[in-house]
């Protein structure tokens, strides 16, 4: 399942409409195995209303599915930039960057971003810094040997 986003605060104009109906057809090919159409369709987007985060994120979405991590984490930090670091589309490009960053053996950027993220409302993110947390590891470890000496 692909997973895309579509809001933020922003004035609807006509542009914004349109790269909207543009995102929404993106996914659907991105959904069909289209991910090539998918980013074209983006870029239209993208050019409609470039001052919008939500179609780069939903871009970098598209890139990461293709392998092109570089273009992604361009898309993610243009996110992050148009938004000023707030908002839906901030939170999930920190998401997004952070997990790339981990695959990237990344640790300290990987917990920034899932920071910046968990503070933006991601209970996803902070599920995550719990789980690169040694400590907080060693003590769910200790806690399931516990619980299981008792059942």
């Amino acid at each position: 399942m692909v997973i895309f986003i579509f809001t933020d605060e922003e004035e609807l104009t006509e542009s914004v409409i349109e790269a909207k109906r543009l995102e929404i057809e993106a996914v659907k090919k991105a959904e069909a195995g289209n991910v090539d159409e998918a980013i074209q369709i983006l870029n239209q987007s993208i050019q409609m209303a470039p001052r919008r985060p939500a179609g780069y994120n939903n871009r970098a979405q598209a890139y990461r599915l293709k392998g092109n991590i570089s273009a992604a984490i361009e898309d993610l930090n243009n996110t992050i930039n148009l938004s000023g670091g707030k908002g839906r589309s901030a939170c999930l490009a920190f998401c997004q960057r952070a997990l790339i960053y981990r695959i990237q053996n990344k640790q300290q950027e990987a917990v920034a971003d899932f920071e910046k993220a968990a503070a933006l409302g991601s209970a996803f993110a902070r599920s995550q810094l719990v789980l690169m947390n040694p400590y907080a590891a060693l003590c769910n470890q200790m806690l399931r040997k516990v619980i299981s000496q008792y059942r």
